[in-house]
């Protein structure tokens, strides 16, 4: 059967019998529902197309609303497509955005202009239960404030001698507590290959997450890291012990570590897997993942290292962090010379009872 005429030029024209054998027009365009038409030569057949034809026409999509001039909300979108924002690395990227846009949820309204430090103060104050939380929010604010000032929104910084809240820092784990781990997970486990990892490594959860059996070398007895924090590229010499955990897990995968279905961890997925892993040992609440890096400094520096040479492996930028292992291991170092030398000296008979 020929076309019409009149719907030679429509797209979108769908016609069938019904069971009575009358014809039946409908407008249909892919992915819309079917728009009934009325009979191909009725007059006002084609108004209503053009009808149907608008009805389903995709809807623009609304502009995104970037916020009124001169507010944090405006001052947000003008930083997310900045080569400030998109030069971070993708991960540090979400982490800032999802505080900004956290932030940006209860002061995007607000005059960039307007905030002076009695108002900084009393924000971050907000989060004084979570110390933690507190820092990172003075941290975004204060990213915010300086990237205006550099885009000329305001002349000073509000957020200029805000002190950051005291952390409390991550407990180092004992070797009463590592030996405990490596009882309860023996070689050739996963919660063991990966224990070893950390702690004959000093690496953060994404870099250990992230080794490939590629950055192992067994010939030289290294294994590389790029650290996705720091940027810092290491060669690691493999301990004797690290090696003996990857002699014994299988290599199944391009990644070292995979879960027990035998595809890559996901970052957040590994450092529940490890807490569960902590858990499963018995061990306190203290011994979190992350006292696996203090560990394997404070091990270094008991053994002689010095900062330098810590660094070395666990890539800590800054001095400050290492010195303080160093610090705490001449310490007991020093004051269990000088009281061998004071019993030497003494002897004994000044502490017999009298």
């Amino acid at each position: 059967m020929g076309r019409h005429p009149v719907t030679m030029d429509l797209k979108h024209i769908d016609r069938f019998k019904d069971r009575h054998g009358r014809m039946r027009y409908y407008y249909r365009a892919p992915g819309c529902q079917r728009i009934p038409l009325p009979d191909i030569g009725a007059p006002d057949f084609l108004d209503a197309y053009a009808k149907a034809a608008a009805a389903a026409a995709p809807k623009a999509k609304p502009a995104k609303n970037r916020g009124e001039e001169g507010t944090f909300a405006r001052l947000a979108h003008d930083y997310y497509v900045s080569t400030d924002f998109l030069a971070l690395k993708p991960s540090t990227r979400a982490k800032n955005r999802g505080l900004i846009d956290r932030f940006c949820e209860e002061h995007g309204h607000r005059l960039v202009k307007q905030m002076t430090r009695q108002h900084v103060t009393m924000i971050v104050g907000r989060k004084a239960a979570t110390p933690a939380g507190a820092n990172n929010l003075l941290k975004i604010v204060r990213m915010l404030i300086r990237f205006s000032i550099a885009n000329g929104w305001r002349p000073d910084d509000p957020t200029s001698g805000i002190k950051k809240f005291a952390e409390g820092t991550y407990h180092t784990w004992t070797e009463e507590e590592i030996a405990q781990f490596e009882t309860r997970w023996p070689l050739g486990s996963r919660e063991r290959t990966a224990f070893a990892l950390h702690l004959f490594t000093g690496q953060r959860r994404h870099d250990v997450c992230s080794m490939t059996w590629r950055d192992y070398e067994p010939a030289t007895g290294r294994i590389d890291v790029i650290q996705e924090k720091t940027g810092a590229k290491l060669s690691i010499p493999v301990h004797r012990s690290l090696r003996a955990a990857l002699d014994a897990w299988p290599r199944t995968h391009v990644m070292i570590l995979t879960t027990s279905f035998g595809k890559p961890f996901a970052v957040a997925g590994y450092g529940n897997y490890m807490a569960d892993s902590i858990e499963g040992a018995g061990l306190p609440d203290r011994c979190v993942l992350h006292g696996l890096r203090k560990a394997a400094a404070r091990r270094m520096a008991e053994a002689g290292c010095s900062a330098n040479q810590i660094m070395s492996i666990t890539g800590h930028s800054s001095m400050d962090e290492v010195e303080r292992y160093t610090r705490m291991a001449a310490q007991k170092r020093l004051s269990s010379a000088a009281v061998t030398l004071v019993e030497e000296h003494f002897g004994a008979k000044d502490s017999q009872p009298q």
